[in-house]
């Protein structure tokens, strides 16, 4: 059986991101790129990331400005979640999202997503471990630990609809729309947080996301901190 119109299917590549932002003129709003075999992929801030064997490894293309990249970073973790409890309903009540583009399960990193483009096109990358035997010492876990893995192919047709989906929501709406879901899956909301941004060290509890995909920080001295970008160091 051959495969769907939208669908890029490499044997390899060293990062399906890196492919797709090549071939963006070719690409249509829809259209993914994946492998089974990513040997250089990459995460927010020029790090590594990590693909062993079992993950799926996926960039989907949408035409979206690139002012909408920290919205649709979260709004693909949504569709993570969703097209996950759909496929492995036994994973669904573990299922979250650590802003600003991970998705947890059981408070361990799943899925990393990765957000690039220029202009009025943008790759959401994706990896999600599937099956994936991982280092003990990583943080991380893998679907396979907790529930039988779908199929990546079949997964990453039901992630891409609900990630058009929302797309079409955020570009209408942005966030708001999609405020209640993250809310209701957010790993940071009330926790005690330090977060490492450009202009130092910020300390608060999580009070949510808003409208542009900002953390809310709810600081000792009292009021909020909207916190546009920063890595979160403790939680």
């Amino acid at each position: 059986m051959g495969h769907p119109p939208w669908l890029v299917h490499l044997d390899s590549c060293p990062s399906t991101n890196t492919w797709a932002l090549q071939h963006l003129d070719d690409l249509r709003h829809g259209s993914a790129v994946f492998t089974r075999r990513q040997s250089a992929g990459r995460g927010r801030e020029g790090r590594s990331w990590l693909a062993p064997a079992g993950t799926l490894t996926a960039s989907l293309v949408l035409d979206a400005p690139i002012t909408l990249q920290r919205p649709l970073a979260l709004a693909a973790g949504l569709a993570c979640i969703h097209a996950l409890s759909d496929l492995a309903p036994a994973l669904a009540d573990g299922l979250a999202i650590k802003w600003p583009n991970d998705v947890l399960l059981h408070d361990r990193k799943l899925a990393g997503i990765l957000c690039e483009g220029s202009g009025q096109r943008m790759v959401v990358g994706i990896g999600l471990n599937l099956a994936a035997e991982l280092p003990a010492d990583l943080p991380a876990t893998s679907v396979h630990l907790h529930a039988p893995p779908p199929d990546d192919l079949v997964l990453l047709d039901r992630l891409r609809g609900y990630l058009l989906e929302a797309a079409g929501l955020c570009a209408l709406r942005g966030l708001e729309p999609l405020l209640p879901q993250l809310r209701a899956r957010d790993a940071l909301l009330g926790r005690s947080l330090t977060i490492a941004t450009r202009t130092g060290q910020l300390e608060g509890q999580g009070g949510g996301i808003d409208e542009q995909g900002h953390l809310l920080l709810i600081v000792p001295a009292g009021g909020i901190a909207s916190v546009e970008a920063g890595h979160i160091v403790a939680w």
